[in-house]
C-alpha cells in the first residue's frame, strides 16, 4: 500500500485566492494527541495522484489494509500492509513512517522510495492524506472500517476538487464506494496509500486479499489485521 502509506504525499498549501469551499482543507498541526490517534488498523478506500509511479499503483490496487504501531522511538511508526495488487497478494511489514514535528509531516520510507504527506483535518475515523512529490499533487482516503458514509465521501471529493482533480481521476477499490446509497454507508474494498512497496508475494491467505465484491468466507466481512 500502504496500498497501504504508502501510496501518498504532495501539494502546495491552499492559496488565499481559493474559493471559500476550500477553507476546510487544512493540514493538521501535530500535538501530543495526533500520533496516538493514528495507531491501529486502517482500510484504504480511494486515491488520486498526478505522480506517475503512484498513478500506476492506484490503478493496480484492488484491496488494502494497513496497521500503524509505535516504532523504536517516539518519532517513528511501524507499518504492516496487506494488499491485493491485480492478482497478487502482497504482505509488507518492513517499512517505517517518520514523524516530523517541526512541519507536522509524515514521511514514509522503504527500500523502494521515500514519500511525504500532510494529515488533513477530518473525522477521527478518517485518514485523509495530502501527498507531496515535487509539484505533483496526490490525495488518499482511508478509514477505520471498510464503510464510509456518503457525507464523508463528499468531504473527500470536495478536497479533491480543491486540488484540481476530477472524479474521473479518482481510483476507488470498489464502485460501491464511489456511489453509496443515499443516506447509507458504502462498503469499501480498500487500498493507504500511495504507499505501495515490494513485500512478500503470494504468501497470504486468499481471504486476506479479497477482490472487490468477493466474499471472505466469514460473513463476507473484510479481514482484520491482528
Amino acid at each position: 500500500m500502504l496500498a497501504s502509506l504508502a501510496l501518498l504525499l504532495g501539494l502546495p498549501l491552499a492559496l488565499a485566492a481559493e474559493p471559500p469551499s476550500c477553507a476546510r482543507f487544512v493540514p493538521v498541526t501535530f500535538d501530543n494527541a495526533t500520533i496516538p490517534g493514528l495507531l491501529g488498523q486502517w482500510t484504504y478506500i480511494a486515491g488520486a495522484s498526478r505522480y506517475p509511479p503512484h498513478l500506476v499503483e492506484l490503478k493496480a490496487v484492488k484491496h488494502a489494509t494497513f496497521s500503524l504501531s509505535p516504532g523504536s522511538h517516539e518519532d517513528e511508526l511501524n507499518v504492516t500492509e496487506i494488499m491485493r495488487v491485480n492478482e497478487t497478494c502482497v504482505v509488507k511489514n518492513t517499512s517505517k513512517i517518520r514523524v516530523f514535528w517541526h512541519n507536522s509531516s509524515l514521511v514514509h520510507a522503504d527500500d523502494q522510495s521515500v514519500s511525504e504527506a500532510k494529515l488533513i483535518q477530518s473525522d477521527k475515523d478518517l485518514l485523509i492524506l495530502k501527498h507531496t512529490n515535487g509539484n505533483l499533487p496526490g490525495l488518499s482516503l482511508s478509514a477505520r472500517t471498510p464503510n464510509v458514509s456518503k457525507e464523508h465521501l463528499e468531504e473527500f471529493k470536495a478536497h479533491l476538487h480543491c486540488l484540481g482533480f476530477t472524479e474521473e481521476e479518482v481510483f476507488f477499490t470498489s464502485e460501491k464506494v464511489r456511489t453509496p446509497p443515499q443516506g447509507g454507508r458504502a462498503p469499501a474494498r480498500a487500498s493507504s496509500r500511495h504507499q505501495l512497496g515490494r513485500g512478500s508475494r503470494g504468501g497470504c491467505r486468499s481471504d486476506a486479499c479479497p477482490l472487490s465484491g468477493e466474499k471472505t468466507g466469514k460473513g463476507g466481512g473484510e479481514p482484520q489485521l491482528e
